[in-house]
């Protein structure tokens, strides 16, 4: 089991968001956050598949090497969300957002997170992708999603477990929890292996 083998560890996240906290909670593991500014810049001729993990090593790479001692594990993620190719981050403003959701209305995108983990002998890295099928949206239900729930800190604009998972996505390939921002079925999996 993983909470026996991760007992000698101290496991940070390095992430402040309060999906990603609830969601490793949900795996049973202890942990602390912490976090550190990143700037989210990444090459342009990188795959989406090796952007969000070339992301998620970026913010491991943030944290000092004094940050690191033994049997201390660091967990880091990124999540994007990719449209025909083409990265939709997170929105600046309401005009963006909106525009974001007529691009993913009645179309099919993927939604990829990269995590690494971190320890002071090693590092590794790994992605999780899921296909997101959305309805096509009118400019009513667009508006009353972005006005209500204000999507300005979610890539693609959008939450999944928030109304718009309800009434816009009629099916996902993958996992679902990967697409709220941590697919932990593979976190799971990988820690056990990498501990």
């Amino acid at each position: 089991m993983l909470d026996k083998k991760l007992k000698y560890f101290q496991v940070v996240l390095g992430s402040g968001s309060p999906r990603r906290k609830e969601l490793l909670k949900s795996l049973g593991i202890d942990f602390v956050i912490s976090t550190r500014n990143t700037k989210e810049n990444f090459p342009e001729n990188l795959p989406p598949k090796e952007i969000a993990v070339y992301l998620s090593q970026l913010k491991a790479e943030a944290f000092e090497k004094d940050f690191f001692y033994p049997n201390k594990l660091l967990i880091t993620a990124d999540t994007i969300v990719v449209l025909e190719n083409k990265i939709l981050g997170k929105p600046q403003n309401r005009n963006n957002a909106v525009n974001m959701l007529l691009q993913l209305s009645g179309k099919v995108h993927n939604v990829i997170t990269g995590i690494t983990l971190k320890t002071s002998e090693k590092k590794h890295s790994f992605y999780s992708l899921t296909k997101v099928h959305f309805k096509t949206l009118s400019s009513d239900e667009i508006n009353y999603y972005v006005d209500t729930f204000k999507p300005f800190d979610k890539a693609g604009a959008y939450g999944i477990q928030e109304w718009i998972g309800h009434a816009a996505v009629e099916k996902i390939e993958g996992s679902y929890f990967n697409v709220v921002g941590l697919p932990t079925h593979k976190l799971y999996e990988e820690l056990l292996l990498f501990i």
